[in-house]
């Protein structure tokens, strides 16, 4: 069997980690598998679907390195397709009209809640042997109902949660298609899992009651149901589901914010799955690794912090150069251009990062000016270490610009002046950078202009 995996978001707002984290792993287990990951946009909600959200959904995975084999479909596109179904079923009798009004259905759960049961479709228009159904109203459009079996129950092997199982008399018979005739969500899901052969469905366990009808459709139209994988929810950081209204970012603005797409990638697996205790591991391994026999069954919980130290151990362990594209990147948005020492200035600073725009700051004193605090200033610039920093400006005017040259020059000043090292390092540092702590001294002058390092010097 060739596995066949989908993403299906509806697009009626941006997408948040908690969205993508259901796009990743069926993405994951497509590619472990050799299998095929489909991309499928669920826009039946016309009210709030938008384009723009689809847009963002797209760039999101695509940041992501998320790729989809197929699609993206789009169910309004597929309206033809649906209401064949339908007629099919109608033809069948797995499907009948229901003229109950929306006044009659609050009624009747009023009633079913006060006598403390289950508010429930009560079955008045469904067609038995030997009973008579209501008169049909003048002017009334019905909805089609799905004949949901009677008795027994609908049982599966969920890869996350275990064996689930319902009583077919708690579920009451779905509408599968409203009174213009257009198909519900339930009724589309699987007519798409079938058409597109999913083998495997992934998603969030809020889909869960949604389930059972599912499969129970599946059968009447003569299909078995896939596999299912019902994931538990993200919490933000306050225990609450992550939404929009509780505060959650698009995932784009955490490329914008300065996270790598890999680290991003290995902490949303690690919110529900692992490999032993490996915390840190490429895409590749991840991809070698991953399976649904170790899904968690527990809600994942959004950690900022973690995700900014998985992301900093990435980061460190980035090709110099691969990164400098991206640090390039957010230079340009502060209109800064780069040159051929950003790769160098790049592995000088990465260790103290955990973004790319951190990183950039650092590199922003390559390009810009410089403008240290009156506090960092105060202390390290005193009148005792101007004199040395005077030296060692004229002995930078024609020395040769290379780490062991300049190494020596910091040296005999120091020894000129009876110095420390950091009586002269800190100074020169927050002169030429900014800032009192930097890496080796040494390796950043060597990759600042000399003119830049005399002028900043001279401002002592």
């Amino acid at each position: 069997m060739t596995v066949r995996t989908r993403f299906a978001p509806s697009p009626t707002g941006f997408i948040h980690l908690g969205n993508i984290r259901s796009a990743l792993y069926p993405w994951a287990f497509a590619r472990a598998t050799g299998g095929t990951f489909i991309l499928r946009i669920e826009d039946t909600d016309l009210e709030r679907s938008s384009q723009a959200a689809v847009d963002v959904i797209i760039e999101g995975m695509k940041w992501l390195g998320l790729d989809h084999d197929e699609g993206p479909f789009y169910q309004m596109q597929r309206m033809d397709r649906y209401k064949a179904v339908l007629a099919e079923m109608v033809e069948k009798g797995l499907v009948y009209p229901c003229y109950m009004s929306v006044a009659e259905l609050d009624a009747l759960r009023e009633r079913q809640m006060a006598n403390k049961e289950k508010p429930r479709y009560d079955g008045t228009w469904r067609p038995e042997p030997g009973k008579t159904l209501p008169p049909i109203p003048e002017g009334v459009k019905p909805v089609l109902r799905f004949r949901n079996p009677q008795g027994g129950s609908v049982v599966w092997e969920d890869k996350v949660k275990g064996r689930v199982e319902f009583s077919n008399d708690e579920l009451d018979d779905l509408v599968i298609a409203r009174p213009d005739g257009t198909p519900t969500y339930n009724f589309c899901v699987v007519v798409d899992d079938i058409d597109m052969a999913i083998t495997h469905v992934i998603r969030g366990d809020d889909h869960v009651n949604n389930t059972p009808r599912q499969i129970n459709i599946f059968r009447a139209l003569g299909k078995e149901p896939p596999v299912y994988a019902h994931l538990p929810t993200v919490l933000n950081e306050q225990g609450e589901k992550m939404s929009k209204r509780n505060g959650a970012k698009p995932v784009t603005q955490y490329r914008d914010e300065g996270y790598l797409p890999d680290a991003m990638v290995n902490y949303l697996a690690r919110l529900g799955w692992s490999h032993g205790d490996d915390e840190i591991f490429s895409r590749e391994q991840f991809l070698q690794w991953f399976n649904l026999d170790h899904l968690g069954s527990s809600a994942g919980r959004f950690d900022e912090a973690k995700l900014r130290w998985v992301n900093a151990q990435h980061l460190k362990a980035m090709d110099d150069a691969a990164l400098s594209v991206l640090v390039a990147e957010q230079l340009a948005k502060r209109g800064i251009a780069a040159d051929e020492r950003l790769p160098r200035i790049c592995g000088l600073f990465k260790d103290r990062c955990d973004t790319t725009v951190a990183l950039a700051d650092w590199a922003a004193a390559f390009y810009t000016d410089v403008t240290p605090s009156d506090a960092e200033r105060t202390q390290h610039i005193t009148d005792v270490v101007r004199p040395a920093l005077q030296t060692l400006a004229s002995k930078l005017v024609d020395c040769a610009w290379d780490k062991a040259s300049l190494s020596a020059a910091i040296k005999e000043t120091i020894t000129a002046h009876g110095l420390k090292m950091p009586q002269l390092a800190m100074p020169v540092r927050v002169l030429v950078m900014g800032t009192a702590q930097t890496p080796s001294l040494d390796a950043v002058l060597e990759l600042q202009n000399r003119q830049t390092v005399l002028t900043r010097l001279q401002k002592a």
